[in-house]
């Protein structure tokens, strides 16, 4: 099959993408991305691959966005999952998701929302750019040893 870079065909990755994240099937999501993807989280440097959220940290290859995302479900209560994706907005090649996740963090119990942006590219049909913007202090403190506050 052949892939233009319209915005058609970035659309349909993208949803296709949200499709396989719903589905929970982290090598068939990774299908979607480049070997060579420009993977980058809105989260200070020194947060990255904490034991507590190893999953928060850069990727670049298609086996690291498999790991991100078996990483996100060993460490989330599945049955307390639920995104809402509010707009697929859509540039020709580029693609903004925004939306709200709701979780639970395994290993506290404690529920969290956040808010997210993400940007994606995509080229000749695979996700070549996975930027994401979320709430990463509602992400901490679900997942912080001891009380939280506020």
């Amino acid at each position: 099959m052949s892939w233009d870079n319209s915005a058609a065909s970035t659309r349909s990755v993208v949803t296709e993408l949200l499709r396989r994240i719903g589905a929970g099937d982290a090598d068939a999501v990774a299908e979607l991305y480049d070997d060579a993807a420009d993977w980058r989280l809105d989260w200070p440097e020194a947060e990255h691959g904490r034991a507590e959220t190893p999953w928060i940290r850069h990727r670049s290859t298609r086996a690291d966005a498999a790991e991100h995302f078996r990483q996100i479900g060993e460490h989330h209560v599945p049955e307390a999952a639920a995104t809402e994706v509010e707009r697929i907005l859509v540039d020709g090649e580029h693609a903004v998701v925004t939306g709200e996740i709701r979780q639970t963090a395994r290993s506290t119990g404690r529920a969290y929302r956040a808010r997210f942006a993400l940007h994606l590219t995509v080229e000749n049909g695979l996700i070549t750019r996975h930027h994401v913007y979320e709430d990463s202090l509602a992400v901490a403190r679900a997942f912080a040893s001891g009380p939280t506050v506020g």
